[in-house]
């Protein structure tokens, strides 16, 4: 009989690991319309049981999968300059929210959030992600705006336009919230 190395936590976090990958896994095989707390849990090797208490119903589910699928993988790009590290940042979280997946997981988050931790979590993703493009301009030398300031005029207009009005959403938007941001014209 051999032992692994468990970290603290460890059944847990692989049954989310697993929990997790079964319904990505099942979401791309059979569409998420087809998915149940049954079928989940069989291919992950749990019982349903295990997903219920865990997770309480199947809408809470896909709403944890969805904030984790929202984590962003990677720091923003470096390009030098604030304007241009916002910027491309602006247009990358467009280019994920507005896509088909990005629109279908931020509906998952909502849907599953009672309480609001979903979209806290969100947020704070976003959040993190700007206060490092701030702390690399802050490091330059450069004049920076408050991240809550860059969340209210860049962060919070592209998720409105995004859930509510898509028509017309396109780069040029986010750079002109950016370059409004900062004081160099635009939109």
């Amino acid at each position: 009989m051999s032992r692994q190395m468990v970290r603290p936590g460890g059944r847990s976090a692989r049954v989310q690991a697993s929990v997790h990958t079964a319904v990505r896994e099942l979401e791309a095989e059979v569409g998420r319309d087809a998915l149940t707390v049954p079928l989940v849990a069989q291919r992950a090797g749990v019982t349903p049981s295990t997903i219920y208490r865990r997770w309480g119903d199947l809408t809470e589910l896909l709403s944890d999968v969805a904030v984790e699928r929202l984590r962003p993988d990677t720091a923003p790009k470096d390009h030098g300059a604030l304007a241009s590290d916002l910027a491309a940042w602006a247009e990358q979280f467009l280019d994920e929210m507005a896509s088909p997946a990005g629109r279908a997981y931020i509906r998952d988050a909502l849907l599953g959030d009672p309480d609001g931790t979903n979209a806290g979590q969100c947020s704070a993703y976003a959040a993190d992600q700007v206060d490092l493009i701030l702390a690399r301009a802050t490091e330059r030398g450069d004049d920076i705006p408050e991240v809550e300031t860059v969340i209210d005029r860049v962060v919070a207009p592209l998720m409105y336009r995004i859930l509510f009005r898509p028509a017309g959403l396109d780069a040029a938007y986010a750079r002109g919230l950016v370059a409004g941001l900062l004081g160099q014209g635009g939109r």
